[in-house]
């Protein structure tokens, strides 16, 4: 009997057909939860015509609700919710799991980890979920080794290959209307203590790293008579040299990831999947797609780009509506400082130094722990505040121009509205652009 095409079906396939018939396309994958981000992102795809891609992640989104607070099931429930307020027809949309294992519960022996990982899984393909990113390399309780020591790669894909056996009895037993899954395999490793600076550059994948990962999750899959869904693998997941920290971005170098790029040529239907990769510019990630890194994953800069437009929205409020009769002004970034000291577990351990610099580091770093605590309630009632004093008092253009240059210059061209709420958006698609445009989807 003649194989199955490979990716007969998935949405994701004639992304990556395309980008392995020598065209420079790929597609970026939007991880955040934020409904305004999400907002941004979705009118901006509806102003095209290619698919976007949403993923979640398992610590944002699983059986237990994740710091969502969402099941797989609630979570696209409430992508029908944005997506129909940003006029984008839903099945537009690709909707993907990231580093789907056993994460979430790694501090429980591993076969309880794992038995709820594929719960996990199951979950995820049983509500629509067609990217799924199989990530079973972080170390459970009981595991061999030290607890800094990473996991035999042989075990790491047994796990993953465990976990794509539910995926698939998950969509056997669920039926077949849509498309079977799309794999994702392999995780990037980030360097002991983060990213580092330009000078110490992170470690590139080698090639031959990437192919042994290929081989031994290929020979795991194989065993568990899994031939159809490893035709289903679409990507690897890789370290190509790009990563941000607080204050820093390691920007991608192409000639170090030369023959990383040349080593996925030789495998039909497989490209890179790249994560961190926030920040880059438009350059980097045309040249990182170019070289087979086709699917871009960015999450902070997307928050980053919101947290940037609301603090500059409030500045704007002060200096426009401060002492003006009636006006009880917003006080949003002092809401959101105190509602990170109330609750520090988001981002204590990842930031560090003198007082001063944690506190700078709680509004200003790259990594923005601060998207965390948007959705607390009173931090939502101040940006609800913000966002009602500044609409019900026409922003002076001057005053646009020196806080928000960049919108200030829609406005003027006529491509968006004096409208404190589309001066986000503007501000979030200013980086959903630039990947749009490396991705060839513009």
């Amino acid at each position: 009997m003649e194989p199955a095409p490979r990716l007969r079906g998935s949405r994701l396939s004639e992304i990556i057909r395309q980008h392995k018939g020598r065209s420079a396309i790929g597609i970026f994958s939007i991880c955040s939860a934020h409904p305004i981000v999400l907002e941004a992102c979705m009118r901006h795809a509806a102003a095209g015509i290619q698919p976007v891609l949403i993923e979640a992640t398992s610590n944002q989104v699983n059986q237990d609700g994740g710091y969502t607070g969402m099941t797989p099931e609630q979570f696209i429930a409430y992508i029908r919710v944005v997506a129909a307020r940003a006029g984008l027809a839903f099945d537009r949309i690709i909707l993907g799991g990231d580093h789907l294992g056993p994460n979430t519960w790694r501090d429980q022996d591993a076969s309880v980890a794992m038995a709820r990982a594929c719960r996990l899984v199951q979950d995820y393909v049983c509500a629509g979920f067609e990217k799924i990113h199989l990530d079973a390399s972080m170390r459970c309780k009981g595991d061999p080794g030290g607890r800094n020591d990473p996991l035999p790669e042989g075990l790491v894909a047994e796990r993953a290959a465990e976990l794509c056996a539910a995926a698939e009895a998950a969509h056997i037993s669920h039926g077949t209307e849509g498309p079977a899954p799309v794999y994702v395999i392999g995780t990037e490793v980030p360097p002991p203590g983060g990213a580092q600076g330009e000078e110490q550059p992170v470690a590139v994948t080698t090639p031959d790293a990437a192919r042994n990962t290929l081989d031994i999750t290929k020979s795991a899959f194989l065993r568990r008579g899994l031939d159809a869904a490893w035709d289903r693998v679409v990507a690897t997941v890789v370290q190509p040299g790009v990563e941000f920290g607080d204050e820093t971005i390691c920007e991608y170098k192409p000639e170090r990831a030369a023959e990383l790029s040349r080593m996925i040529e030789g495998h039909d239907g497989l490209v890179y999947e790249a994560h961190s990769t926030d920040y880059q510019p438009e350059r980097a990630l045309r040249e990182l797609v170019r070289d087979h890194f086709a699917i871009l994953k960015v999450g902070p800069a997307l928050t980053f780009a919101f947290r940037e437009a609301v603090f500059a929205l409030e500045a704007m409020e002060v200096e426009w509506l401060r002492g003006r009769p009636g006006v009880e002004l917003s006080r949003l970034q002092d809401t959101v400082e105190a509602a990170m000291l109330a609750s520090p577990a988001n981002w204590q351990r990842y930031y560090h130094g003198s007082d001063h610099a944690v506190r700078y580091a709680r509004k200003y770093s790259y990594s923005d722990r601060i998207r965390y605590y948007w959705p607390e309630a009173s931090v939502q009632r101040a940006l609800e505040r913000l966002l009602a004093n500044l609409s019900a008092s026409t922003i002076p253009p001057t005053l646009l121009s020196q806080y928000m240059p960049r919108q200030y210059m829609a406005l003027r061209s006529g491509s968006i509205e004096n409208r404190p709420e589309d001066f986000i958006l503007h501000a979030i698609n200013v980086v959903t652009a630039a990947y749009a445009g490396a991705c060839g989807t513009t």
